[in-house]
């Protein structure tokens, strides 16, 4: 029996600073295993060590303080960039031979996928390129390369790993993607390949008694990387949501594709915190609104300005006291690389 699970989750488009999160959690509250659920090396999360900026694509955050991670079946991998991957970890002090763990049935990314995404699938949903859907599809017919049969022939046979955790084990879940990219609840063909909704965290193998807390994570502005009706081209024009994405460096982890920038969905936001099941709400980049000086989000359709920064996480604050069942676990983040000590107690 586990003594439980918490997992990090975003509540928004992606790019939430879920990484930030579980870097911070599992610092505070050490964890045994640190998990990635689903995608792929599409999805990259940036986390700050004493100062110094740091990213992964494929491999969980917790690479960072020596934990041991696990990436599990419903994701896919590359192993080209999951070996360029671990050469960059290791050239900056870390082991991810000793601490990294592939679920046996993931599914590998092959040239071909990387091939056929590029050539039908890029230019028209604005994907990343990274065969991400082509493989899920194979997966889905059951023709995938799996990671049993390919790893070993990559001398990396030492990783898999299925997920047979140890007995009053805690783990941490780190998310990729967010809630409106998610395969069921997104806006399709505009979503990822993936449930990145925290109830497929389960597929690590593991009972949705098991799960205690679910860190849902959001910005105070939202963001948008590829294509979707949603965020169209016109917002990259508008002063102010510019002066957001220049201030909080808004381009993609994976691609450094500028992110289109809108203000924050509190409808939107409400109806992922319901759907998820999220049990503690956390804000990030806040500072960035400070330093712009711009206070906005849409609220029942219409578009809300705020005199101050605090005028406006005192409406949030309270819709979500009226709206959820979060009571006062809601906390706002003003710095890139902590969290308020709040989160942890």
């Amino acid at each position: 029996m586990l003594n439980g699970v918490d997992i990090v989750f975003g509540l928004a488009w992606g790019d939430e600073g879920k990484g930030k999160v579980v870097s911070e959690l599992n610092r505070k509250k050490t964890y045994d295993y640190v998990c990635r659920w689903n995608g792929g090396p599409n999805a990259g999360h940036t986390v700050y060590i004493d100062g110094k900026k740091y990213k992964t694509h494929q491999i969980p955050s917790g690479i960072f303080q020596n934990t041991n991670c696990i990436i599990g079946p419903g994701c896919v991998v590359d192993p080209i960039k999951l070996l360029q991957e671990i050469t960059y970890l290791e050239n900056a002090g870390f082991n991810p031979h000793k601490y990294l763990k592939i679920h046996p049935n993931t599914s590998m990314i092959t040239p071909q996928n990387v091939e056929y995404d590029k050539m039908y699938l890029q230019k028209e949903l604005g994907t990343t390129g990274c065969g991400i859907a082509p493989c899920y599809a194979e997966r889905a017919m059951r023709k995938s390369a799996l990671a049993k049969n390919f790893l070993p022939a990559m001398e990396l046979g030492h990783m898999v790993w299925d997920c047979n955790f140890k007995k009053r084990s805690w783990i941490l879940c780190e998310g990729a993607q967010g809630m409106w990219l998610d395969i069921n609840y997104g806006n399709p063909p505009w979503t990822t390949s993936s449930e990145t909704l925290p109830y497929a965290a389960c597929s690590l193998g593991f009972s949705h008694n098991d799960i205690a807390d679910v860190y849902g994570v959001a910005k105070m502005y939202d963001t948008r990387s590829g294509n979707d009706p949603r965020f169209p081209e016109s917002l990259l024009e508008c002063p102010e949501r510019g002066m957001i994405g220049a201030t909080g460096n808004e381009y993609g982890t994976t691609t450094g594709r500028k992110r289109k920038v809108d203000f924050l969905d509190l409808d939107a936001l409400l109806r992922a915190i319901e759907v998820s099941g999220t049990t503690k709400l956390i804000f990030n980049k806040g500072d960035v609104l400070e330093k712009c000086g711009i206070f906005k989000l849409y609220y029942e359709k219409e578009l809300i300005p705020f005199k101050s920064y605090d005028e406006m996480k005192d409406f949030i604050t309270g819709i979500i006291a009226n709206g959820t069942m979060l009571g006062d676990q809601v906390f706002f983040s003003e710095s890139p690389e902590h969290l308020p000590m709040e989160v942890f107690i």
